[in-house]
């Protein structure tokens, strides 16, 4: 068992034998300490689920899922959804969103997130960069730095859903978000995969990740799917599972398949518009997917929440 960042032995323990974040907790660079941990659960106790969305293999689509989980969260006018960007090197959420160009504003409660819709927020560090083009050429203290940041100086205000959207792997990103919101609580990890097994493999690592590091697991998106015709309807295999694709490792390792999303070129579309997918094709295959797979995370969080309560 992982004994903690904080702990004497993080990094040396035999369970740390590994571990992908040996080196970083043994060197001591692991951890806020007590003050920023208090400083950071006043900030955020006004968020009630947090959800990581992660992969250890990139060019899955975890910034597409973030993108569609927060419009698609955000469709109940009622909920209060935050979207952050943590992918330092790669901010595409602001194009995703229809917010490229746009930029933070400081008020006298801190950053002001930058809204898309009345009900849904969005913080990345494309937000200050002078250019989508500039290129963030930062090493790992920086950019733990700025994660800090985004969690300690945004007014995120009263939000139901905090969508965390990472860069692949499992290194100094992956856990400075996960150290920093031990100060509140973690409901849990979306992992994205695609059905081949190049990707499959860096999925375990980060389901490994998970494990080691406490984080619950929410469930596993397999994305591109398939491919549905929109003209005939038939189903074609782009990236063939030749290993069993995701459902075949969720049921080896005892995770939950929260859905596959096919391949619909109106994804990419969408995207690369800054609109919602959802709304954008409603009767798509993979819009019924989605919506599958976002109501079957709203009941984790909520039936997550419940059981939290209770052992308060």
């Amino acid at each position: 068992e992982c004994p903690g960042t904080g702990s004497a032995q993080a990094g040396r323990a035999a369970a740390c034998q590994g571990c992908p974040n040996q080196g970083l907790c043994a060197a001591g660079a692991a951890g806020p300490d007590a003050a920023e941990l208090a400083e950071l659960r006043e900030r955020l106790r006004a968020v009630r689920h947090k959800v990581l969305v992660l992969s250890g293999k990139g060019g899955v689509g975890k910034s597409t899922l973030s993108a569609v989980l927060a419009h698609g969260l955000a469709a109940d006018e009622d909920k209060q959804v935050a979207l952050l960007d943590i992918d330092i090197c790669g901010p595409s959420i602001p194009k995703m969103m229809g917010l490229e160009g746009e930029q933070v504003h400081q008020s006298g409660s801190g950053w002001s997130p930058v809204y898309v819709e009345e009900n849904l927020g969005v913080m990345s560090v494309g937000f200050l960069l002078g250019s989508p083009d500039d290129a963030v050429i930062w090493r790992g203290p920086k950019k733990n730095g700025l994660i800090k940041q985004f969690l300690r100086d945004v007014d995120w205000g009263e939000v139901d859903y905090l969508i965390v959207d990472t860069p692949p792997g499992t290194s100094d990103e992956h856990l400075s978000i996960v150290q920093l919101l031990s100060a509140t609580h973690i409901d849990g990890a979306v992992i994205v995969t695609t059905p081949q097994e190049v990707s499959l493999q860096d999925v375990r690592k980060e389901i490994n990740f998970c494990h080691k590091v406490k984080v619950p697991i929410i469930g596993v998106v397999e994305n591109m799917s398939g491919f549905v015709c929109p003209k005939c309807k038939n189903e074609s295999q782009i990236f063939p599972p030749t290993t069993g694709g995701a459902e075949k490792m969720c049921q080896n390792l005892n995770v939950s398949l929260l859905g596959k999303v096919p391949l619909d070129p109106q994804i990419g579309k969408s995207c690369d518009s800054g609109q919602s997918f959802l709304s954008e094709a409603p009767e798509s295959p993979a819009t019924l997917s989605y919506r599958n797979i976002i109501q079957r995370i709203q009941e984790y969080c909520e039936q997550h929440h419940f059981q939290e309560e209770k052992i308060i």
